[in-house]
């Protein structure tokens, strides 16, 4: 009876220390694993979010841009009836590149004096807090975007019509191709034929001649056609007449090679 106690006892005993440390460790190893894989998982999506949204940002801003410039810029049977014209100017602000785009769209009413049917400006301006820029959007004239909300705002909201888009902006700029370079400027009565709008959040450096500037890889640029419905002129290069000295070398050659093939078959022969 006492044997049968006994070997009862030891099959009822608990785990030993060893036993328990040894368990406690495979298990942290395996926790320390799991966690290790889900931090890197979690760093990977934040990373491509990131990307995600900083270039959707960008994207938005300039597909906005694009339709501002496809509505009010329209082809009109009659000059006299309406005019648009697109002012560029780029400068620096507190050493960051900055631009100014105005979209402006005139009508002439029954008396044939200009008045100013709607007018958009796109700007960048520098911000203390955050010591970046931050792109406003302005629209004024004699169209509202929403009539019901618009008739709602108070005084000084009329009177302040620039609307901020986005901050965080450390580069700014709008130009005008031209060939292979770029001009900083337009203020041409007629419109360009298109505008390079350039944008960047990216983290801004100083250059070597002062301002501020960002990695190429961290600019985001969209060429805008500015009208769309025009005409393009296409131009077919002439194909250049070979020089007389080229001719008779080329001619020269022929013949060489002519001679070398008769004199190959003679000898066949």
């Amino acid at each position: 009876m006492s044997g049968i106690y006994h070997k009862m006892r030891r099959q009822e005993r608990g785990f030993s220390l060893a036993e328990v440390l040894a368990a406690l460790t495979i298990g942290a190893m395996i926790l320390v694993a799991v966690l290790g894989i889900y931090s890197r998982v979690e760093s990977a999506a934040g990373a491509i979010t990131r990307k995600l949204d900083s270039s959707r940002l960008p994207s938005e801003v300039m597909q906005r841009i694009a339709e501002d410039l496809d509505r009010i810029i329209a082809p009109v049977s009659d000059v006299k009836a309406a005019d648009t014209k697109i002012t560029i100017e780029n400068k620096l602000i507190n050493l960051y590149p900055s631009a100014r785009l105005t979209i402006l769209r005139t009508i002439y009413d029954s008396k044939d004096k200009k008045q100013t049917f709607e007018e958009i400006v796109w700007q960048a301006n520098y911000d203390f807090e955050t010591d970046s820029l931050i792109l406003y959007r302005s629209q004024s004239g004699m169209g509202l975007e929403d009539k019901l909300l618009d008739a709602e705002r108070a005084g000084w909201e009329k009177d302040y019509s620039f609307v901020p888009i986005c901050s965080g902006v450390t580069f700014f700029k709008v130009q005008v191709p031209k060939g292979e370079d770029f001009a900083d400027s337009w203020t041409d009565d007629s419109l360009p034929p298109g505008i390079v709008v350039t944008i960047s959040f990216g983290e801004p450096f100083k250059t070597v001649t002062g301002p501020l500037d960002v990695p190429e890889e961290a600019k985001i640029a969209r060429t805008i056609a500015v009208d769309r419905t025009r005409k393009i002129k296409f131009t077919f290069a002439k194909k250049e007449a070979p020089k007389e000295g080229k001719a008779e070398q080329e001619d020269e050659e022929v013949e060489e090679e002519e001679g070398e093939t008769g004199s190959l078959k003679d000898s066949n022969e």
